[in-house]
């Protein structure tokens, strides 16, 4: 069973007892990846280890199975929803339910992800409106879609603290090209390799991707890549994954490789901070 004393040593974890703002790109990733996986805590053990992170505030809500947390300190609040629970039906239900519905905004939305929202989203809106801070959005899988309508949803309506920015990991698409072009918001959308989420629900039933992709190869380095490179890449995934006796398109998905690989990237930019021109780590934002 997960502890706040695991978590920590498990991963570095990231210390934050500064504006988030003031991060680098890499930076601000490790944080929300760290703050995704938190999510899949349960909440006693998620406020511990948010506390670790030097997020004091840690709220909960929870209706019908759908689940995000509000965490905040001094300097900013941030959003974070859970991912998919494969022993929670609620959240199979969500993920299956394919079928695109009309959006609360413009165009057409998953109508499964937008029921997980719409039960979480009148208390949430209550609860924020209560913020002043800086605001972020962050989740994985599942909650990857549920932090983007989220966050779209903050930035129209009437509340004081507008979105900041948007992480998602391993994310699956959310809707139509109208919906995800209809808000602005500085989205950043990780993506592992052969990550099979990432992949549904399929281009042919009229799903977009938003945001700007960050993309891991299948050597765990954070690095631009064109269509055809990536073909090779995700090949080459494939028969690394094979060889190793495990499905490469499920293990990819994994909250822990994610914050592994983009450790190590951050990790980099380090050195390239220390020693310039020795590593070719990408600029802050």
């Amino acid at each position: 069973m997960a502890t706040a004393v695991a978590f920590r040593e498990e991963i570095n974890v990231l210390q934050v007892a500064e504006p988030i703002s003031r991060f680098s790109l890499l930076r601000k990733s490790l944080l929300f990846a760290e703050l995704s996986k938190i999510a899949y805590y349960r909440p006693t053990i998620a406020a511990a280890a948010a506390a670790a992170m030097g997020f004091e505030y840690c709220r909960y809500f929870d209706r019908d199975g759908a689940q995000a947390y509000i965490m905040g300190n001094q300097h900013d609040y941030v959003v974070v929803c859970r991912g998919t629970e494969p022993s929670e039906w609620n959240d199979i239900r969500a993920d299956l339910n394919a079928f695109m519905a009309m959006a609360e905004t413009v165009g057409r939305v998953h109508r499964g992800f937008k029921q997980e929202v719409d039960d979480l989203w009148p208390r949430l809106e209550i609860a924020l409106r209560e913020n002043d801070k800086p605001l972020w959005f962050t989740g994985h899988s599942l909650g990857g879609a549920m932090a983007t309508i989220c966050a779209g949803r903050c930035k129209l309506a009437e509340i004081a603290s507008n979105p900041e920015g948007l992480f998602t990991f391993g994310s699956p698409r959310v809707g139509d090209r109208r919906y995800i072009n209809f808000v602005k918001i500085p989205h950043y959308r990780w993506v592992n390799n052969n990550d099979i989420v990432c992949r549904v629900p399929p281009r042919w039933l009229g799903y977009k991707h938003s945001g700007q992709e960050m993309y891991l190869d299948s050597q765990g380095n954070y690095r631009r890549i064109s269509t055809w490179g990536r073909f090779w890449d995700r090949l080459r995934g494939t028969l690394m994954g094979m060889r190793s006796f495990e499905f490469d398109q499920l293990a990819d998905h994994s909250m822990t490789r994610y914050i592994q690989y983009i450790q190590r990237a951050v990790d980099g930019e380090e050195q390239s901070e220390s020693r310039p021109g020795k590593y070719a780590i990408y600029p802050r934002d």
